[in-house]
């Protein structure tokens, strides 16, 4: 299902989904906790995560304890198709992503790549999510320096060998290019629009499943 797709055909299907929200999200995996995931004396830092439709993504991760701010945005591409009605073909090389700015003295990298592929996105899937369809839906690490790099490869070996998922984990880990941030309109959509019929249906179970597998993970109020 293409961007703007996505919205006409969650409203046409409004009085079915307002009546049959699920009891949880599509894949919920209850992943470990990261083996190698280092120590980093900051007060500071940034991740970009891409996990399909980038409101379900910034939803989930606003929620989680550490995180300071999160904007939905695009990453892969250039300037000129950062914008969401370019995107629809998949051809823009841009993926709906996240820029997370974190705290690591309270929630570290591995932590949130752990919750990324616990309750966010299916990490056998290749240029998919859920119901949407296309490049841009792909789930992808972008490590901003080597240490998050590091700890990315590691910790898809380290699911990958566990077993916790029937196919193969095939999330590629892309070298940062620039992330533009998405229109206004995309920003905090999840929070705002609670009943919308997309994120009754998608999202508010990743939510969910957050708050029932990692309580100990969420945060007292939203991050903006």
């Amino acid at each position: 299902m293409q961007g703007a797709r996505r919205i006409v055909v969650a409203l046409l299907a409004a009085p079915l989904l307002a009546q049959c929200a699920p009891a949880q999200a599509e894949s919920v995996v209850k992943l470990p906790a990261a083996t190698y995931d280092p120590a980093v004396k900051a007060s500071r830092a940034t991740a970009v995560l891409a996990g399909g439709c980038f409101w379900g993504v910034e939803g989930v991760f606003s929620n989680v304890k550490g995180v300071i701010s999160v904007e939905a945005g695009y990453h892969g591409g250039s300037r000129a198709t950062a914008k969401y009605e370019l995107t629809h073909d998949g051809t823009s090389g841009h993926a709906e992503a996240v820029r997370i700015v974190y705290d690591p003295t309270q929630v570290s990298y591995g932590t949130l790549l752990r919750i990324l592929f616990s309750v966010v996105a299916d990490p056998t899937l290749k240029n998919r999510q859920g119901p949407d369809t296309g490049r841009q839906y792909r789930a992808a690490i972008v490590p901003m320096d080597a240490g998050q790099r590091q700890v990315a490869t590691a910790y898809l070996a380290q699911i990958g060998k566990g077993g916790y998922f029937a196919k193969p984990i095939i999330v590629p880990v892309e070298s940062y290019k620039t992330f533009y941030r998405a229109e206004a309109n995309h920003q905090n959509f999840m929070r705002l629009n609670p009943t919308n019929p997309y994120i009754v249906r998608w999202d508010a179970p990743k939510l969910a499943a957050l708050k029932r597998l990692f309580p100990g993970f969420v945060s007292a109020a939203p991050a903006p």
